[in-house]
């Protein structure tokens, strides 16, 4: 855990985040699924891996009123209060590994661009799902995004994992429920191109 920390810890402090590949200046296919979702604006929701993302700050000035963000690294974290500045005060701010997560509340909406993907181990992969479902509501929804089948094997000089909606159904189980998928091309800021799939879920715990 220590190594996979001080490895994201050093991509931020080593690069600016308009540099890293997954910066996006419009998070447009993440508040298209958020939106779909019809949540009321009290409902809480967090943005796992969020970093130094600006998916937080859209949230904010489209309403929503409890929001959170997760993120293994602090130096990232620190970006994104730095930026948002008094506004940062109204949000949730998590320093921690997702597979050692514990949400102090269950969220509504629990949202992923690109941290499920990096679990290569299935272990890490069965911690994050235990992580998912004790922190997120009956009914409530899990959009993730991850690289699709076809786009990039490595990231950051990690490996990944790509996904297509079979493959991330069945890491998932049967308590989530496909409603929705979506493709884009993200253009990195180097101007590579890479191919991502958004999902979003409905989670059905069983009885």
């Amino acid at each position: 855990m220590t190594n996979r920390k001080d490895h994201w810890e050093g991509i931020y402090s080593d690069k600016s985040p308009l540099e890293v590949s997954w910066y996006q200046k419009e998070p447009t296919l993440s508040l298209q699924l958020i939106e779909h979702c019809q949540l009321d604006k009290d409902q809480p929701i967090i943005d796992v891996g969020g970093g130094a993302s600006v998916l937080i700050d859209h949230l904010l000035s489209r309403g929503y009123t409890q929001t959170a963000v997760l993120d293994i690294s602090d130096n990232a974290l620190t970006v994104a209060r730095q930026r948002l500045a008094d506004k940062a005060n109204t949000v949730e701010w998590y320093v921690s590994d997702v597979t050692e997560f514990s949400a102090p509340h269950p969220f509504a909406l629990w949202h992923d661009r690109a941290v499920f993907h990096f679990l290569t181990e299935a272990s890490d992969r069965r911690k994050y799902i235990e992580a998912l479902k004790a922190g997120l509501s009956p009914g409530g929804f899990l959009i993730l995004a991850a690289f699709a089948i076809g786009g990039p094997t490595m990231c950051s000089g990690l490996n990944i994992v790509q996904y297509d909606a079979e493959k991330i159904s069945q890491e998932l189980g049967i308590d989530f429920e496909l409603i929705e998928q979506m493709g884009e091309t993200h253009l990195t800021p180097s101007g590579g191109e890479q191919l991502f799939s958004y999902f979003r879920f409905k989670y059905k715990p069983t009885p």
